[in-house]
């Protein structure tokens, strides 16, 4: 039987199991719209802005651990969509990109926003540099086997999203039903890599003879769902636990075995456990700069002296910033069972390190006394520290947490207690501002029964205050905790670190610190807004807003106080070369 492209497409998301997708209308994707209004198993998350639309189907791919599905129009709406398919193609989350193109019989004649100054018909280029592959469909009949090829490449070995660009006439042709019956027999899911029992006990054997050894997660753990079995292999052998900004979370921040993030945003004591190791064994990491302190071996990992053992599903990871001396390439989950069952096998009773763990301990508690005053402080503007004790306090201990960039990532990642793995959601590789408050609308959508929280500064909220609109419309509760320092907080402290200036990174008006009234414009959206006024009122206007069940805004006057930080990043030394300079606080 023969149907009209649009109309199987739906058809054939709908028998993968896709419930939500999120977009933008546009004259090339009508007919998909059309099609997917009549269907009963699909929502349409629609937004005002291609970004929200997105970072919303980027949050909603972390909660479910599934290829989410972004639709879009032709040219400003791909380019609109790009940072956010961007960021997710760093963070590595499955996404199937749908977009509108151009007719065919139109390519080279520059039809209404054709991109074509290189090449007839080519805005799927445009996605090249970060996708894992973009297609364009100029067959009707190869539809159905491209939109497979979409959804097994974006969720098999390193996820990550891909373009599928569909000619709008495409979209209207008629085609026979079976070639889509066809590809869905193919398996929804592929066998994963593992390593062999041979691999594993030389790993576990070097980890047994090891003096220091360290484990170190990244993002990656999170991303195979194998934090349960990364937290029993460390607990056999009694490892501690370092962990990159995107591995936050794989092991709760109360568990013994805790040493937490490392590089610029880490502190001295974990930086040196790391330094000081004489074996790590790395799992789904790819060691970025940040959390490396730039490489530069004085200040977290020196490879000169320590071993590392590398597991990543990315054999490009391998290697690429510091020599391995064991490297595998496996799915972690597979990996780690294979590992735990040979570690059991060779040592039943597991190892007992009774002075690492105390002195750990010890460590924890001294960091929490040192930030106890600014956690605890009733000054106004808010410490950023209060914001986030209270938040902690205020959460459940599951609730998902969606920061952007700022204080409210540097800090969450340093300081606010993470307890349930895959909870925190956070803008890693391109550190896009305007990330948080979108993707708490994904992430709420996929776990509508679990808190979620879009920790924000007042900078990244007014990238995508549209959101807003998307929440109201869907009834979306997503709470928003706005950390108003007035500013582009960050970079204002380093500007002002470096150069004695905050020269076009603070909010101002003749002079004066400026911000627009973020309560207030929550409600003109529908949504409640609470402006707090004092210390005292956000832990309660946080245990209303949870209780409310529906999205609000609190709009919290934060000082402008730089994260504390005691690795390095050379960009530093390129502002202010051998100086040691780092952030210094604008606020007031």
């Amino acid at each position: 039987m023969k149907d009209q492209i649009a109309n199987l497409l739906i058809k054939y998301l709908e028998a993968r199991g896709v419930e939500h997708m999120f977009g933008l209308c546009g004259h090339t994707n009508i007919a998909v719209l059309a099609a997917l209004s009549k269907s009963e198993k699909i929502r349409f998350i629609n937004t005002r802005h291609e970004q929200i639309a997105a970072h919303a189907a980027d949050g909603y791919a972390r909660a479910t651990g599934k290829a989410s599905v972004l639709l879009s129009h032709l040219s400003p709406g791909l380019t609109n969509a790009a940072t956010g398919v961007a960021n997710a193609a760093l963070d590595s989350i499955p996404m199937v990109v749908i977009a509108g193109d151009v007719p065919t019989h139109y390519y080279g004649k520059h039809p209404h926003q054709e991109v074509n100054l290189h090449a007839d018909a080519s805005q799927y280029e445009i996605y090249r540099p970060f996708v894992k592959r973009a297609w364009r469909v100029d067959s009707p009949h190869l539809f159905p086997e491209i939109m497979e090829k979409a959804f097994q490449l974006a969720e098999s070995g390193r996820p990550g999203p891909v373009l599928v660009d569909v000619p709008m006439d495409i979209f209207s042709k008629e085609i026979d039903s079976e070639l889509f019956d066809r590809v869905l027999k193919n398996a929804r899911e592929l066998q994963k890599p593992s390593i062999d029992d041979e691999t594993a006990e030389k790993i576990v054997r070097q980890l047994l003879e090891a003096k220091s050894p360290v484990l170190y997660v990244g993002g990656g753990i999170l991303l195979a769902d194998a934090a349960e079995e990364m937290r029993a292999f460390a607990e056999h052998l009694q490892l501690p636990v370092a962990h990159s900004l995107m591995g936050k979370g794989a092991l709760p921040d109360d568990h013994p075995l805790i040493l937490g993030m490392t590089g610029f945003w880490g502190t001295h004591y974990i930086n040196d456990k790391c330094k000081g190791a004489d074996w790590i064994l790395a799992l789904g990491t790819r060691f970025s700069e940040a959390d490396c302190s730039s490489w530069e071996k004085a200040y977290t990992f020196d490879f000169d002296v320590t071993k590392l053992i590398h597991i990543d599903i990315d054999p490009a990871e391998i290697g690429r910033n510091y020599p391995v001396a064991i490297g595998a390439m496996a799915d972690l989950k597979q990996a780690l069972k294979v590992l735990n069952r040979v570690a059991r096998r060779l040592l039943p009773a597991g190892v007992q390190r009774p002075a690492l763990v105390a002195e750990m301990a010890a460590n924890r508690q001294s960091f929490v006394a040192g930030n106890q005053a600014a956690r605890t402080s009733d000054a106004w503007p808010m410490r950023p520290e209060r914001i986030l004790a209270d938040l902690r306090q205020a959460l459940p201990r599951d609730a998902i947490l969606c920061t952007d960039v700022g204080w409210n990532k540097n800090g969450m990642a340093q300081q606010y207690p993470v307890y349930t793995p895959g909870s925190v959601f956070t803008p890693g590789g391109f550190a896009t501002m305007g990330f948080g408050s979108p993707a708490a609308l994904g992430a709420k959508v996929a776990e509508p029964d679990r808190v979620v929280v879009a920790l924000i500064g007042d900078g990244g909220f007014g990238q995508n205050p549209a959101a807003l609109a998307t929440a109201y419309e869907e009834d979306i509760a997503v709470i928003w905790v706005i950390m108003n320092n007035h500013a582009f907080g960050t970079i204002a402290g380093l500007e002002m670190a470096h150069y004695g200036t905050t020269f076009a990174t603070v909010f101002e008006k003749d002079g004066k610190s400026y911000s627009p009234d973020y309560a207030a414009i929550a409600r003109a959206y529908g949504v409640e807004g609470i402006k707090i006024e004092s210390a005292a009122e956000l832990k309660p206007a946080l245990e209303k807003a949870i209780a409310l069940k529906k999205p609000v805004v609190l709009d919290v006057y934060m000082k402008n106080e730089p994260v504390p930080t005691a690795g390095h990043w050379n960009i530093m030394d390129i502002y202010s070369p051998g100086k040691k300079v780092h952030h210094v606080s604008t606020g007031d």
